[in-house]
């Protein structure tokens, strides 16, 4: 097995490096961080003409965005319960369906700028570990009532019939969702930003920054860029450049595996093309990637650094205790990476002071959530909307620090704990 190698960077369609910045640039906006979010971003300024400048530490997507699960579908980390308590039931709606745009706005920049090798494949499957098809129909029924959007009701036995085991119950299927390869996906986003004009550099990490003036200046190594606005979207590899934004999340580590190439065998198990997800707050999430020839499965959090291998044998073991026909299937690769939760689990969009935009905090659910944060930040700068007010409710609150991460491992666990319980009683 090896670490860290991903299966999306040996996978990945266009191999390009580009130079870290060195000398002096001017723009007129600066977005800081090359995943998703800051991408999206320069994406949709570059597209109005407006002359955009990314500086990436690493390369362009080597943080969540370009190492997650693949799942596009829409939702937020949180439930709509705690959204609608904080924002109220209008915007907590208005929200929702900001999330179901992010799916679309991926989709169609798939379709648009022709990115085949996103390899796109349409449905995801929220399966039941548990007993309990009654409360998908109502989820369902209101689904179609609020938002005119349709989910398919699978019962046992079609569950069973495309999931060969005795662990999953009933299912919803979400037709609109889909999975696909996010690291092929953001790096043709930042080909078609500079095909625009936009200027992208990585391995240029910002050492210092001057935010206060109305020319904002961020220092690498070697570069300088003066800009008129800036928006960091550094996720959870964000430093202490910014005080106020790195104390405003927790780094959360994820973790994901890859199969060896085994498609009889795995067939046995999975007969369906869809990617799955349980129901369980620390569940598994899975799909065949290749043809049908592995499984990319992934699951578990963690607060602090843990080693990939001892959290790939977890994973494993999770798998062959859903599927244990699949105990002959090795691993073949594991990885992991930094996503960024707020305490309050809602994604962070805004001006944190004039000219100076910040766009994170999208663990767990980002690559709807992401896009769609970037696309807002880039309506608001070309003063096209104030959407992004909608995220005012989920300000930068203080995370707690490392009592924040012994907090949330503590709730992790007992999440666990709860699953266990829930699944022995079943």
């Amino acid at each position: 097995m090896r670490y860290p190698d991903t299966y999306y960077r040996r996978t990945m369609a266009d191999a390009k490096t580009r130079p870290a910045l060195a000398g002096t640039l001017e723009c007129d906006t600066l977005i800081v961080g090359g995943g998703l979010a800051g991408l999206t971003t320069a994406l949709q300024l570059a597209r109005a003409g407006v002359s955009v400048v990314v500086l990436e530490a690493e390369s362009v997507g080597f943080g969540a965005s370009g190492r997650n699960g693949g799942f596009v579908s829409p939702g937020f980390a949180t439930g709509s319960e705690a959204i609608a308590r904080a924002a109220g039931p209008d915007n907590a709606r208005a929200l929702h369906l900001l999330s179901i745009e992010g799916v679309d706005f991926v989709r169609e920049t798939i379709r648009t700028l022709g990115i085949a090798d996103a390899h796109v494949q349409p449905g995801i499957m929220s399966v039941l570990r548990q007993d309990g098809g009654d409360s998908l129909k109502t989820y369902a029924d209101a689904m179609r009532r609020d938002y005119d959007y349709t989910l398919e009701f699978l019962g046992k036995d079609a569950v069973r019939s495309h999931l060969k085991t005795d662990r999953y119950f009933q299912a919803l299927r979400d037709p609109n969702a889909f999975h696909m390869h996010p690291l092929n996906y953001l790096r043709a986003v930042a080909a078609e930003i500079e095909r625009l004009g936009g200027q992208i550099f990585e391995g240029s990490a910002v050492t210092r920054c001057a935010l206060d003036g109305a020319e904002k200046q961020a220092h690498t190594a070697n570069g300088l860029v003066k800009a008129r606005r800036v928006v960091f979207t550094t996720g959870g590899y964000t430093g202490s450049l910014v005080g106020k934004l790195k104390r405003a999340f927790l780094p959360i580590a994820t973790y994901v595996m890859l199969t060896e190439p085994a498609p009889e065998l795995i067939r046995t198990a999975i007969a369906t093309r869809d990617a799955i997800g349980d129901n369980r707050r620390a569940g598994d999430y899975y799909r065949l990637v290749e043809n049908g020839e592995r499984i990319l499965w992934g699951g578990r959090i963690t607060t602090r650094a843990a080693s990939p291998a001892a959290l790939a044998r977890e994973l494993r073991r999770e798998m062959t205790t859903t599927y244990p026909q699949l105990k002959p299937l090795k691993t073949e690769l594991a990885w992991s990476g930094l996503m960024s939760y707020a305490r309050h689990l809602m994604p962070q969009i805004g001006e944190m002071q004039p000219g100076v935009w910040h766009c994170t905090a999208f663990g767990g659910h980002g690559l709807n959530t992401t896009a769609i944060g970037g696309k807002l930040v880039a309506e608001a700068l070309l003063g096209q909307s104030d959407r992004y007010r909608l995220f005012k409710p989920f300000g930068l609150v203080w995370a707690g620090g490392y009592a924040g991460l012994a907090t949330a491992q503590l709730t992790y666990w007992k999440l666990q704990a709860q699953d266990w319980w829930r699944e022995r009683a079943a």
